[in-house]
């Protein structure tokens, strides 16, 4: 999870950790997005806000990680091949934004993010670089086996993957099944292939 002031110390307490996070989940179901506060969620977890501050920075970074992911996603278990890797990628993405916490707090961040170009500033350099990160992985495993034949760029790869899976969820509200996922999958390996293929 971030940590807001970004310094080494004795470990955290993984029970504070949980305690933190389940209470505000139970926040956000109860009073939803706006009305959760900081004070709240210490108060509800047993903890003083000052452990919470240590390890979000804002409201809106705790939300995240408790309705969303925190900073301990790993990428998925290596499938054989880029389609394989990025459908189970695919799934997971829509298995992070398609619970309910997740469509309610995701249109509030961004919101957010909107008016403090500082808060897009930290998200970028905590959960959407712990995003990248599984890319980083992804794209490393299709060149060792050959799939990419130069250079790939996993922020490019993050966009063409996340991108589709986000509208689908929050632009258009139709059903994403399986076979969507898919398709974005398979669009998303031949475009990285293709654009990788020596002239």
């Amino acid at each position: 999870m971030p940590d807001s002031g970004q310094q080494l110390g004795r470990p955290r307490d993984g029970h504070i950790d949980r305690a933190v996070l389940a209470a505000a989940r139970e926040l956000l179901t109860e009073v939803g997005y706006a009305r959760v506060t900081m004070d709240a969620t210490a108060a509800r977890a047993g903890v003083g806000k000052a452990a919470i501050y240590r390890r979000f920075g804002s409201k809106a970074e705790l939300l995240f990680a408790a309705a969303v992911h925190d900073m301990g996603i790993e990428p998925p278990p290596d499938t054989g091949s880029l389609h394989g890797d990025l459908h189970a990628l695919a799934r997971l993405i829509h298995e992070r934004l398609g619970n309910p916490l997740a469509r309610q707090v995701t249109p509030a961040l961004m919101a957010e993010m909107v008016r403090s170009p500082e808060l897009a500033a930290r998200l970028q350099q905590t959960f959407v670089a712990q995003q990248r990160a599984d890319f980083v992985v992804l794209l490393e495993r299709a060149a060792q086996r050959g799939e990419l034949a130069g250079p790939h760029d996993p922020a490019l790869a993050h966009l063409l993957l996340s991108g589709p899976v986000f509208m689908a969820l929050f632009a258009f509200h139709d059903p994403v099944d399986d076979a969507l996922l898919g398709a974005i999958a398979s669009a998303v390996a031949a475009g990285l292939i293709a654009g990788t293929a020596t002239p």
